[in-house]
């Protein structure tokens, strides 16, 4: 009777110790437990045991677990299908679905609701569109959740127009599902339509605003996520990051950490993602030491410095001219992501330390990190800055032929810059008539620049041919033309090219801005500009250098 008793305690004790694993150390234990005293065919404890299984990853032994229980419910088949699909296994879920109909059992929202998330991960569209002839099958086409699924299922696989029949065909529809259907028109690009059905949302909440300025963001409309972002009745932490992050992807370093000041003076709480996108703000200014008092704030808020918040830090040091400080982060991240990598790699190649960088590389491989043409873009940026043509080919033919990456127009930019310096412009050519991508005016200008180096006008007008049919009002080129005439004492092509820009309308573009940070405040200059409070004493400073350089015999070309 107390053996009874305490085994009935036991088994109704069973669940709750499930739940509440956090170990596959005493996952093994509760297994051992639920095998020794033959509750292994005991439907809802191996339901709460797959449960626990799927929350620590660990397939094996829940596959174990199902495959010894004689007669599984539906219950039990879901466990199991939810479980291969937190593990990343979406086949073997799909297989075992396959499998179900053979023991008689019916499917359940919770099935379909399961499969239609196991069929984002595949790119297989045939998967998907047989699970929803499934859900139609077995008159579960008007559930909510399997709908919402379906609409986020076809916009992941970019089928945005099945995604709006599904929506349309929705009897009810929640927030979730309106939501859906604009994160899936954001996402497809579609701004009007994702706008149209932002209007006619019935009630509108955080999210909605949020997947808005989002989209708006994505697409570079600055404009309007500002606007938006300023309507909101209601501000969370996502609706900030994404207004600071909007600004710093279309480089508004600015706006974006006038932005996180505000967001503080709200009395709204950075978390990482908004510190790392801050940080990485501070790294395009250049400016160190607003850098250093977010890793600060960062490390006073307690943050542990993860492989994202550690790339942000790198990326920023790097870039502020700290390469120093940029390695002591980098060895101190006991995990090391690819931006880890990368940040590291780009850090060293722009302080010009190919050698270093290649070094890098090297520990990245030896580390079973897999280099990606980002990685490459640094590395052979590292030999364009060095003047190391050889190892740029080396490189270049390593990335192709190693690592299997195709080249891209950044590689083939690259690429040409380093041999067009070195003087090597017939094989810069070569490169770009072989190349399986359209050389765009980057790749061009970067040929030109080098026959202007060079001296090479035959080589030059091909490049500077190509340069006016693809952007005919840009004024660099030109210039560059014009200088190369003037080289060589060809005043008549000289006058008839100035001739052609002024007949084209063509003026020179002014530089694009620089910063330079003084007492932590970052100061913005632009050629042309005297927008700064300074400009007066600057310019009358930089003549006084001048007239001493001039005295000297240098006459630097500058004015």
């Amino acid at each position: 009777m107390i053996i009874s008793n305490a085994l009935a305690y036991l088994k109704h004790l069973l669940p709750s110790l499930l739940q509440k694993c956090s170990s596959s150390k005493d996952l093994k234990s509760l297994h051992a437990t639920i095998l020794k005293n033959n509750y292994h065919h005991d439907c809802f404890i191996i339901n709460q045991f797959l449960a626990a299984c799927s929350r620590l990853h660990q397939i094996d032994h829940a596959f174990l677990a199902f495959t010894q229980i004689a007669e599984p419910n539906i219950f039990v088949y879901n466990a199991m299908i939810g479980c291969f699909i937190n593990c990343s296994s979406a086949f073997d879920a799909l297989h075992l679905f396959v499998e179900m109909p053979k023991l008689e059992h019916q499917p359940t929202c919770h099935t379909f609701s399961h499969l239609i998330k196991a069929c984002t991960h595949i790119p297989a569209m045939g998967f998907g569109e047989g699970v929803h002839g499934q859900v139609r099958k077995n008159g579960l086409v008007c559930h909510l959740i399997l709908q919402t699924g379906l609409i986020d299922f076809y916009c992941i696989v970019h089928r945005i127009e099945d995604s709006r029949k599904v929506f349309d065909e929705m009897i009810v529809k929640d927030a979730f599902s309106w939501n859906t259907m604009i994160f899936g028109y954001t996402l497809f690009g579609d701004l009007n339509a994702a706008c149209k059905i932002f209007d006619e949302m019935p009630e509108r909440n955080t999210v909605s605003w949020n997947a808005m300025i989002a989209g708006y963001a994505r697409s570079g409309d600055v404009e309007s996520a500002t606007s938006l972002f300023k309507q909101m009745p209601c501000k969370n932490l996502i609706s900030w990051t994404s207004m600071i992050s909007c600004y710093s992807q279309n480089r508004l370093f600015r706006e974006a950490l006038e932005t996180f000041d505000a967001m503080k003076d709200a009395g709204m709480n950075p978390d990482k993602v908004t510190m790392a996108t801050v940080i990485s703000a501070c790294a395009h200014l250049g400016s160190l030491e607003l850098g250093r008092r977010m890793y600060r704030q960062t490390v006073l808020n307690g943050f542990a410095i993860d492989v994202y918040m550690g790339s942000a830090l790198i990326d920023m040091y790097a870039k502020c001219g700290s390469i120093e400080k940029s390695l002591v982060i980098f060895f101190k991240l006991e995990n090391k992501n690819l931006f880890c990598w990368n940040s590291v790699i780009d850090g060293l190649a722009m302080h010009g330390r190919p050698k270093d960088a290649f070094y890098m590389l090297s520990k990245m491989i030896e580390n079973r990190e897999k280099p990606n043409g980002v990685t490459f873009v640094s590395i052979l940026s590292a030999c364009n800055h060095s003047g190391l043509v050889k190892e740029g080919r080396r490189m270049f033919l390593r990335m192709v032929e190693v690592h299997s990456i195709a080249p891209e127009m950044e590689h083939y930019s690259c690429m040409v810059d380093l041999l067009a310096r070195a003087g090597l412009l017939q094989e810069a050519l070569d490169l770009i008539q072989k190349m399986v991508i359209v050389p765009n005016s980057v790749i061009w200008g970067a040929l030109l620049s080098g026959c202007k180096i060079h001296g090479n006008m035959e080589v030059g007008q091909i490049a500077m041919e190509k340069l006016t049919a693809l952007d005919p009002s840009k004024s660099s080129s030109y210039m560059l033309l014009v200088d190369m005439y003037a080289n060589e004492n060809r005043w008549t092509e000289v006058a008839a090219v100035r001739g052609k820009m002024k007949e084209m309308g063509v003026q020179k573009m002014s530089s694009g801005s620089s910063w330079i940070e003084i007492d932590g405040v970052v100061h913005e200059f632009a050629a042309t500009d005297t927008s700064h409070p300074s400009s007066e004493e600057i310019i009358l400073l930089l003549f006084e250098l001048f007239g001493h350089m001039k005295h000297a015999s240098f006459i630097p070309d500058i004015f």
